[in-house]
């Protein structure tokens, strides 16, 4: 018996990957399916069944791809209802991969197809169990994604208290968890960074399983503090029903390369956002104009995902030449499918096209320190989440977290100069590129963000919350 955990760091997922005397099952895999063909291969195994442990919001699963090369059977939990062939388990029904039996645990909560699998190894033992998004290490999965007319967040926490005290916390305490998400991830709230525990140790030390728990209880802690969910998971959710395109068109397509002038008209015939995937420093001293910058060394998918409104909408990459297929394959893991191409040659080809070329200034924090003895502290942007910046700040200056700048961007003065950071520079880059981009000129970027700000202590720095345009979000929000 071999039990693989495929763990993808951008999205913090984890795929698995399981084989018994020549058969093979894969867990929740990503889109790109070819690494899991050459895994059950070198076993000299067959990939017998594809599980899904949900639809999945955060990224698309490569279930398809994987069933239609390898004669796999894709298989969901009851209640799921999909626009390709799958085979829809009963709870309590068992699946046989060699020597092992796979049991399937209906779990509704997080959706209310949930469902989570149950190993046992050749002698009947419970081994392990692969959670989905109904149990995590450290949280449990949020239960506001699948709200409906006639299910609440309420009802949907509800479902999941049932179906945690019933069909998880019921195992045995060395049964070994395998969650889809570790830390990072927007499917949860409170998940730690480690990807595999036992159920003994969950019931120890995770919140959301305290076995004095009251069912009210629950629902309070398990839905307090949520963060509205990335504006792509709906669509996402939709591809992993329905179907989407091949994996190997979408990498046809995009890795089609494009002269200068070629990328040009490219972006004019389509309407083409340019993205452009260098390292923030690199792109902040030359860029071409209007592109913004998101860049691959960071959790690239899910910003994408975050801040590229729509999944259909064309991408013009600029890429190092050596990173075009990553590119595209991180792209595709979160829906956005249509590149057109990318910029051969890169930003030289460019420059020596003798095309226009932008930049933004990225000063130093002692640079900022002196800049604050003449500027109103307001006029500094923390772009860091609400938590972060709640934990401590630059005393009076603006929570403009990056993960709303397109719903309040408008609360900004584009005859303003703004000053902004992150925790590290990864986000500030990326929040000044897109309003650099919606015609806000005067943006200037912190290098090494908060980091380097506490670090050079020229700042007076607090905890107490109470910004101008922070204030105006919650009062949004509130006459929302």
């Amino acid at each position: 018996m071999k039990i693989e955990q495929i763990y993808t760091g951008c999205l913090a997922q984890g795929a698995y990957y399981i084989e018994s005397n020549g058969e093979a099952v894969v867990i929740d895999p990503l889109r790109e399916v070819q690494p899991y063909i050459e895994r059950a291969k070198a076993d000299n195994a067959k990939i017998k069944y594809v599980l899904e442990t949900h639809f999945h919001a955060d990224f698309v699963s490569g279930h398809i791809d994987l069933a239609k090369k390898t004669g796999a059977t894709i298989v969901y939990g009851p209640n799921a209802k999909t626009g390709f062939e799958a085979h829809i388990a009963k709870d309590g029904e068992e699946l046989k991969v060699g020597k092992l039996t796979i049991k399937v645990l209906h779990t509704p909560g997080h959706t209310m197809e949930s469902t989570c699998y149950l190993l046992k190894d050749e002698n009947g033992k419970d081994t392990a169990v692969f959670t989905g998004d109904t149990l995590f290490i450290g949280d449990v999965g949020r239960p506001d994604l699948a709200q409906k007319s006639d299910l609440t967040m309420a009802d949907l926490a509800g479902h999941l208290y049932d179906s945690l005290r019933n069909k998880l916390m019921t195992l045995a305490d060395e049964v070994t968890v395998y969650p889809a998400h570790g830390a990072g991830s927007a499917c949860g709230k409170n998940m730690s960074k480690e990807t595999v525990s036992t159920i003994g140790a969950q019931k120890t030390n995770n919140y959301a399983l305290r076995a004095d728990m009251t069912k009210a209880e629950f629902i309070y802690e398990v839905t307090d503090g949520l963060l509205a969910p990335p504006k792509y998971f709906p669509e996402n959710v939709r591809l992993n029903k329905e179907g989407y395109s091949s994996f190997d068109t979408v990498m046809k397509r995009g890795t089609q390369a494009l002269s200068p002038r070629a990328f040009e008209e490219a972006v004019n015939s389509t309407g083409a956002l340019m993205l452009d995937v260098r390292h923030e420093q690199e792109f902040c001293k030359g860029f071409v104009p209007n592109a913004i910058n998101i860049g691959l060394d960071g959790q690239f998918a899910p910003w994408v995902g975050a801040l590229i409104m729509d999944v259909n909408q064309p991408i013009a990459l600029i890429a190092p030449s050596d990173r075009v297929e990553e590119t595209i394959t991180r792209l595709s893991r979160v829906g956005f499918d249509n590149v057109v191409g990318y910029l051969e040659g890169g930003m030289e080809a460019w420059k020596e096209a003798g095309k226009e070329i932008d930049s933004i200034e990225s000063i130093s924090p002692e640079t900022l320190a002196k800049e604050l003895e003449k500027i109103n502290p307001e006029d500094v942007l923390d772009v860091r989440k609400p938590g972060e910046f709640a934990a401590e700040h630059i005393k009076d200056v603006s929570s403009f977290p990056l993960d709303f700048i397109n719903d309040y961007m408008g609360e900004l003065d584009r005859e303003k100069k703004y000053f902004l950071h992150c925790q590290g520079g990864y986000r500030s880059m990326t929040a000044a590129s897109i309003l650099k981009s919606r015609g806000f000129e005067k943006v200037v970027d912190v290098k090494g963000g908060f980091k380097a700000i506490k670090e050079s202590e020229k700042f007076e720095l607090t905890d107490y919350v109470c910004p101008s345009i922070l204030k105006k979000q919650k009062a949004k929000e509130i006459s929302a």
